[in-house]
Formats: C-alpha cells, sequence, structure tokens
C-alpha cells in the first residue's frame, strides 16, 4: 500500500460542551480507555504512513477544519459528538458530505446499530434469534412479544453498557415499573425490555465486507460475580476499574466449544454484521444458555481497537499483530473506494 496521511479522528469533550450537554441530557459517553487512539497512531506510524491527530472537541472549529484539512483516509474513532453520543452517526454523515474516506461503519450502520429494538426487528426478519422484547417510551407500548420474567431493561439508544447495571435485571412487575421510570428520567428516551438469557457472554469480533471473517471466539468471565448477582456485563464490570466485580470478570478463549457450536456462533455472528451493514471491522454479543442455544444482544460497530481490548485479543489469537490488524482496517477501507 502506497503511504497515506490518515488522520486519526476521535471526540474529546471539552469541559464547557460537556457542561451544557449534561444541562440538556443525562447522556453520559464513556470515553475509550487508556488511549487507543494513540497505539492506532502508532501502528500507522509503523506501517510508513503519515499519521496525524483530529480531535472532535465539540465546537464548530473542529468540524470546519475537517472541511479543510487534507487527509487520504480518516481512522474514524469518534463515538459522540458534544458530549452526546446519538450524534456518533452524524460524525460519519458529515464525512460523507465531505466526500472524505474513513474507516468503519457509516451513518446507516451506526444508526440501525444504535438502535436496539430496530436491530432486533431486523435481526427477526433474517431469522438471527435474539431474546423476545417489547419497547416503550412514556407510558406507550410501542412494540411487545409475549415475553416472560425475568427481564432486564435498557435503555434503547445506547451502547458499551450504558444505562445498565446489576438492577437492570427485575423479577417483578413492581420492579419492571421501578426500573422503566428509572431509565426514563436518566436519558428521556425509549426503554427496551427483553428476556433476560441466563448463560455465557460470548462476543464474536468480525473483519472485512464482501467476505466477512469471524476471528477466534472470546469469552467474558462471569461466574465469580458475587452470589445473587446477574451474570451480565454492566456498567459495574465494563466501567468500574479498581472494583472487586470489575478484577473478577476478564475475557479469555474458551475451549469447551464443539466445532458445530463454534461454527454456529461465527456464522451467526457474520449474519448480523451483515444484515445491520457494518463495515470493515465489528464486534457482536452473543449469549449462549445452557441448552446451547445462541441469541445475539448486540452489534458493535466500530469498537475498540486497544491493544488489550477483545478485538485485538482475538486478532492475535488469529496471527495478526495489533499493526496488521491497523494495516488490515486501513486497507479494508480504502478497498471500499475502489484505491
Amino acid at each position: 500500500m502506497p503511504k497515506l496521511r490518515v488522520g486519526v479522528l476521535y471526540d474529546a469533550t471539552d469541559s464547557g460542551a460537556e457542561e451544557a450537554a449534561e444541562v440538556k441530557s443525562s447522556r453520559r459517553k464513556r470515553r475509550r480507555p487508556k488511549h487507543d487512539h494513540e497505539e492506532i497512531y502508532d501502528a500507522l506510524r509503523k506501517l510508513g504512513h503519515d499519521p496525524f491527530y483530529h480531535t472532535l472537541d465539540g465546537t464548530p472549529g473542529s468540524l470546519h477544519t475537517l472541511a479543510t484539512e487534507r487527509a487520504d483516509l480518516y481512522f474514524n474513532l469518534a463515538e459522540s459528538y458534544a458530549g452526546d453520543d446519538t450524534k456518533e452517526m452524524h460524525v460519519a454523515a458529515y464525512l460523507e458530505l465531505l466526500g472524505r474516506r474513513y474507516t468503519g461503519a457509516g451513518p446507516q450502520g451506526l444508526f440501525l446499530a444504535q438502535d436496539k429494538a430496530l436491530a432486533k426487528k431486523i435481526f427477526a426478519f433474517h431469522g438471527i434469534r435474539t431474546p423476545a422484547f417489547m419497547t416503550g417510551h412514556r407510558g406507550r407500548l410501542e412494540w411487545a412479544h409475549d415475553i416472560h420474567f425475568p427481564v432486564i431493561v435498557k435503555p434503547g439508544l445506547e451502547d458499551g453498557s450504558i444505562g445498565i447495571r446489576f438492577s437492570a435485571v427485575v423479577h417483578s412487575l413492581k420492579e419492571l415499573m421501578e426500573r422503566i421510570d428509572q431509565v426514563h428520567a436518566d436519558f428521556d428516551g425509549p426503554v427496551l425490555i427483553e428476556e433476560y438469557i441466563e448463560g455465557r457472554e460470548i462476543y464474536v469480533a468480525v473483519l472485512g465486507n464482501q467476505n466477512p471473517e469471524a476471528l477466534p471466539i472470546v469469552e467474558l468471565d462471569l461466574s465469580q460475580l458475587p452470589a445473587g448477582t446477574p451474570r451480565i456485563a454492566g456498567t459495574e464490570v465494563k466501567w468500574e476499574e479498581g472494583t472487586e466485580v470489575y478484577r473478577r470478570t476478564q475475557p479469555f478463549f474458551p475451549d469447551d466449544l464443539d466445532e458445530e457450536l463454534e461454527a454456529e456462533l461465527k456464522q451467526m455472528a457474520i449474519a448480523a454484521y451483515q444484515a445491520l451493514r457494518l463495515r470493515d471491522y465489528g464486534r457482536i454479543d452473543i449469549r449462549l444458555d445452557g441448552d446451547e442455544k445462541a441469541y445475539v444482544i448486540e452489534c458493535n460497530p466500530n469498537p475498540w481497537l486497544l491493544s488489550t481490548a477483545e478485538l485485538a485479543k482475538a486478532a492475535k489469537k488469529s496471527g495478526r499483530s495489533h499493526c496488521d490488524l491497523i494495516a488490515e482496517i486501513t486497507q479494508l477501507a480504502i478497498g471500499r473506494y475502489g484505491a
């Protein structure tokens, strides 16, 4: 591949914009931990490219610069704009309007993956198993299967386990109504209520476009959570570093999946990836119950590429170094533009 000038694009909300966003909404976006943009920048340099940082700070100036600076490709790591993660898709759409080439999902894929209920309807259309669910907002039922307790109550338009704590799993109508009220108060948006699948937390990373490849399966070990705690990868597990539950939950490569089941999980992941129009790379979260029946929970476009994150670990297991992974994603993106 020829030497490219690559903009490493990421969001870093300044304090003023963050305060304004907090007044407008309690929706808070988690920041990428430990600066994966720095690792990607370093990898691009090692690959012989000419990388530079472009920070979206929530001001018009940072958008204007995108329209005027020269870049052959943007490595798009932006997950929000001005502290609002629902605007992640708008960043990609802005790049489209500018005619800029960039890595990862387009605005359509980002939108479909973020709207969990819509994603689940698409899964159903394609015959991809997903838990039964219902949705509602401010007392109005918008969609309903015949679901049974226990259920898990989530914000309908969030990702990264935002708004999902151990208390999200409820077992009675009273608990359900209280949890719905809490989610509405915190996020002022639709609520997703889905049947809770007791089982194993499986992550399948996918690379590619026309012929996507599923990487080695990663499992998040939830077996060491305290007794009585729901086996879910909620906020406590994913983001509260230094806590006991955070330390007790680690990803690993399971060795007890037979070939047929492993193939089924990988094919399910690829089907979900394609159904939501993801591009270049993604990660599919799957629940595997005690009868080894798999359910797609959600799709994650543009997941973290930190060398210690699940996708990079899976890539390494497949024989790719971190530099190899960044090179492949770069090539996949460039290839989509016919270059």
